[in-house]
């Protein structure tokens, strides 16, 4: 194996003026210093475009792609076609890392002889206030099998987010990421996981993500009907098949997930939305009715979660408007 080998960074730009030399010069400073960057314009329309090739005539390392806007999964799929690293790697362009990040990865993939590692993240706020840790690091160094990483991932504890992680390059499919689809990180990880195999997973929260309201996975209008909502029914669908193929001990926690998704669907769809005519509400409709008897016998899935399921199969537009009314006082 080389002793230096050659890691490419993606990072997706669009309209991100303000944030982008902090992302950038983060990556620029690692200690690890075999990097290609590649920043990806979106179709900027308020400068970004233009920092993007300043920003390259910085550092030799960088190479800037700039496309009409097609998305997140478009930008991504493009860097990938056009990286040459052994290792890639993605950091979100308002967020920023770790000068050693990309060392200790590269680390964890050595010392554990796995083709992929991740690290801790931590989230700030607008004001560089700490908030919760969304997923709680490990103590110390240590490897976990792809099978035991799905479970972490479906029960909502493992990090799915590619901006963490260092991949061998040659495990991405083509066309990695969906194009139009939001939970995309999740997506490709729980469809490369059977191949990835082992993953080593690290203590130290080198990754920091700016929680910035208004970006598009961290929308603050709880009013807002995401069309997240829906892909990530149509992920839990993918990852049943995932799983049944290749975990099929995992058959139960598919099920709760792909349960809890659909809840999570109906607990935000507007009530104007639940109508004979919109085809993505009437399936999880028929699906929470077929499936309530395996559903209130599923060990994993929580007594609320079983109340909600029952109350939504049986009167789907009358709970939700109750449910809205709750939402309403609370605020």
């Amino acid at each position: 194996m080389d002793d230096m080998p050659l890691i490419t960074v993606i990072v997706p730009v669009y309209n991100i003026l303000e944030y982008l030399p902090r992302c950038v010069r983060s990556i620029t400073a690692q200690t690890y210093r075999n990097l290609e960057i590649l920043l990806v314009d979106d179709g900027s329309t308020d400068g970004t475009a233009d920092l993007c090739d300043r920003l390259a005539e910085e550092d030799g390392r960088i190479r800037v792609f700039h496309k009409e806007n097609g998305g997140t999964s478009l930008a991504r799929n493009l860097a990938l076609e056009h990286a040459s690293g052994e290792y890639v790697g993605f950091v979100d362009s308002d967020d920023y890392i770790s000068p050693d990040m990309y060392e200790k990865l590269l680390w964890g993939i050595r010392e554990f002889h796995v083709s992929a590692a991740q690290v801790a993240r931590d989230e700030r706020d607008e004001q560089d206030k700490p908030l919760s840790d969304i997923c709680e690091p490990p103590a110390e160094p240590q490897v976990i099998e792809s099978g035991d990483f799905m479970r972490e991932l479906l029960l909502h504890r493992g990090d799915c987010s590619l901006c963490t992680k260092l991949i061998r390059r040659e495990l991405f499919p083509k066309e990695a990421f969906p194009p139009g689809k939001l939970n995309e990180d999740f997506h490709l990880m729980v469809r490369m996981l059977p191949d990835i195999g082992k993953l080593a997973s690290l203590p130290w929260q080198c990754y920091h993500v700016f929680y910035r309201v208004g970006s598009n996975s961290r929308k603050a209008d709880r009013k807002e009907f995401s069309r997240v909502f829906a892909d990530c029914v149509e992920n839990a669908d993918m990852v049943a098949e995932i799983v049944a193929r290749n975990y099929p001990e995992l058959a139960d926690t598919a099920f709760r997930f792909g349960i809890f998704q659909r809840l999570e669907y109906m607990l935000h769809i507007p009530i104007a939305q639940m109508t004979g005519g919109n085809a993505m509400y009437r399936g999880i409709v028929s699906y929470l009715r077929k499936n309530w008897l395996r559903s209130v016998t599923n060990k994993i899935l929580t007594g609320k979660n079983k109340i909600y399921h029952t109350l939504f199969a049986l009167a789907p537009r009358g709970i939700r408007k109750l449910h809205a009314r709750f939402r309403l006082h609370e605020t």
